[in-house]
């Protein structure tokens, strides 16, 4: 009986250990089974969630593009050069900024004839409030109220007036469709205009005198932005009224187009235009562009109709360092022999053609935070009566001579949209106009 019991005890152990062992094993099958099972749902639910990441990536990326504040184009270029109020830059993601944005820019001018001291003025030239509202991820508002030289009354030479206010839908990822009051695409300066965004104390006068910038009008347009860096705008707005021609003033020798603008304050619009402009940005730093704009502009007020062509080409380039521009403009009105020979004997009568150009360099010679310093200089030539239409002997006025003028300073970046700004101006043919200018602006 004694010599059985370590046989059974082992028996006995044998099976215990066993039932064990099959329980162990049993244990660890479900556990193990229960961790795949989470792990599989936890797969499943990354891969859900990459799934809808990838999804929104995708729909950012061919989501079209709109228009960047002030302070987004004030720092999306060199200090002071390019950029712009409303640039075309890619749409924003949801919630990346507030649905409306103020907007605001604005310079004081500080101007000193080298001859007539005592000529010497200082101004607020122009105060600008804005604001952009996004209604969707499609369709957005802009809008900006500017008044000129600080006062404005019916003694004051201040003006207040809209300076745009158009909406814009986007219809597909590359295409949209903008209607209201806007900015003409001519140039490099007419859409890109605030004091941040360019070179020297005043606007060069090429794009004052032969494009009236800051130029505007009310219609529609369509704006396509491809893959490839081009971006086309084409449309129909209002156009130019001769009939606002002033033969006893000096406005029309000062800006031809400037003098008969209409900027859609109960604009005669019996007479649309058609505009159309290209800009290639394939590489980067580089962008080369042009514009044409033409339509009648006697407006059904008289016998004679009149057509206005104006067209540019620009190049800007910014190796590094550099920033490079370089433009030319050129205008037209026909039929003027009818219009002026009514006009004869007065001071200004209406130019057949009008021209000018320019070329420009500027360098970022320092910069530290957000302090940059840009030396520049701008060599300008242009005509506001390059030709009149014969009118006859003793009749047709002499063509105006071509102004020559040197810009030579610097912009100085005091912070990202905070601009402090000196020049010196040499004019070849008016030389009493030579001066020095000082300004301060800003955007955002």
């Amino acid at each position: 009986m004694l010599k059985a019991r370590p046989s059974r005890i082992a028996i006995a152990v044998g099976i215990a250990l066993a039932s064990c062992a099959s329980m162990a094993q049993s244990t660890s099958e479900a556990e193990l089974a229960r961790k795949v099972d989470q792990l599989a749902a936890e797969l499943a639910e990354v891969k859900a969630q990459l799934a809808a990441m990838k999804e929104k990536a995708a729909a950012t990326a061919a989501a079209p593009a709109a228009p960047a504040t002030p302070a987004q184009a004030a720092t999306a270029a060199p200090p002071a050069a390019g950029g712009g109020q409303y640039a075309l830059a890619p749409a924003r993601p949801p919630s990346a900024e507030p649905d409306t944005v103020l907007t605001s820019y604005g310079e004081l001018n500080y101007n000193r004839p080298r001859r007539a001291s005592q000529d010497a003025q200082a101004d607020l030239r122009r105060f600008v409030l804005g604001f952009q509202h996004r209604f969707d991820e499609r369709t957005r508002i802009a809008t900006e109220i500017e008044v000129e030289h600080a006062v404005s009354s019916a003694d004051d030479a201040g003006e207040v007036e809209i300076e745009q206010a158009w909406i814009e839908r986007d219809l597909t990822p590359r295409w949209s469709a903008r209607a209201g009051l806007f900015l003409m695409p001519v140039g490099l300066l007419n859409e890109n205009h605030e004091p941040t965004a360019y070179y020297g104390v005043e606007r060069n006068f090429v794009e004052t005198a032969i494009i009236p910038s800051t130029w505007r009008e009310g219609g529609v347009q369509a704006i396509g932005r491809f893959d490839n860096g081009i971006t086309l705008q084409a449309g129909v707005s209002t156009g130019f009224d001769l009939n606002k021609w002033d033969p006893a003033s000096t406005e029309g020798a000062e800006s031809p187009l400037g003098a008969i603008h209409q900027e859609l304050s109960l604009a005669r619009a019996r007479n649309m235009a058609v505009f159309g402009a290209l800009n290639w940005r394939g590489i980067p730093g580089l962008q080369l562009g042009g514009s044409v704009f033409t339509g009648k502009a006697t407006q059904g007020q008289t016998t004679t109709d009149s057509r206005i062509t104006l067209w540019d080409l620009h190049a800007r380039w910014t190796p590094e360092r550099w920033d490079l521009a370089a433009l030319y403009a050129r205008g037209s009105i026909s039929n003027t022999a009818a219009l002026n020979m009514p006009l004869v004997g007065n001071q200004t009568l209406i130019p057949k053609s009008f021209d000018g150009g320019y070329l420009q360099a500027a360098y970022r010679v320092w910069s530290h935070n957000d302090y940059a310093l840009w030396p520049f200089v701008r060599v300008e030539a242009f005509n506001t009566a390059r030709s009149f239409a014969d009118l006859g002997a003793g009749l047709t006025p002499d063509r105006a001579p071509t102004e020559r003028v040197v810009t030579v300073g610097a912009n100085f970046q005091l912070t990202r949209g905070i601009v402090l700004k000196a020049d010196y101006q040499r004019f070849r043919e008016n030389r009493n106009a030579d001066r020095f200018d000082l300004g301060l602006g800003w955007s955002f």
